[in-house]
Order: structure tokens, then C-alpha cells, then sequence
């Protein structure tokens, strides 16, 4: 079973186990962080946010037109910025490492 790492805005590191095709959203909400997602992954509100390890970055999929479209509307964006709704686990991404941005 993958795991991944969230770093929350504290810089407490939170360990969570993932199930392969679960998004970043759907397991820091289940973990209880803040990761909203009011969209509920539809990609129009940008309240997952979440900031990827730059040596992550280059693992993920590339982001596509309307997650960037997305993206844009932020203030806090920042060169490796995602949706969580659109990182979906692979066993690839096995330790894949991210941070909550400040809001």
C-alpha cells in the first residue's frame, strides 16, 4: 500500500496510507486536514491546493489545461503548485512527499 507524506501548516509531517487511484484530496480530508476541496474535484475552486516536493514534481503527470487554468487564479502559486484532486496514487508514487500551503 502506498503512502504519502503531508506536511501541514505547522510543518507536522502526517504519514497516510493511501489506496492506488485515490487523489491527494480524498486522503488528506480523510485524514482530517485542511484540504477542502468544495468542488469536490472538479477542478473550480482550487481549495486543494497543495505544494509538491520539487523532487517530486517531475514524477507526477503533467498538468493539464484546466488544473493550470485553475491554478492561475491563486496568489499563494508556487512553481511545483497541484490540485490534489487531480494527483491520483500510483505505486510509483510511493512516499510521495507535499506541503499545505498557507491560506
Amino acid at each position: 500500500m502506498p503512502m504519502i507524506v503531508i506536511s501541514d501548516l505547522d510543518g507536522t509531517e502526517h504519514r497516510l496510507a493511501a489506496q492506488a487511484g485515490e487523489t491527494v484530496m480524498q486522503i488528506g480530508r480523510a485524514a482530517g486536514l485542511p484540504i477542502i476541496g468544495e468542488c469536490n474535484g472538479s477542478m473550480a475552486c482550487a481549495t486543494c491546493h497543495v505544494i509538491v516536493a520539487p523532487e517530486w514534481a517531475d514524477r507526477l503527470p503533467p498538468i493539464g489545461e484546466d488544473e493550470d487554468a485553475t491554478l492561475d487564479t491563486l496568489f499563494n502559486l508556487t512553481a511545483t503548485s497541484r490540485l490534489g484532486c487531480q494527483i491520483a496514487i500510483t505505486a510509483a508514487l510511493d512516499g510521495l512527499e507535499l506541503r499545505l500551503p498557507q491560506r
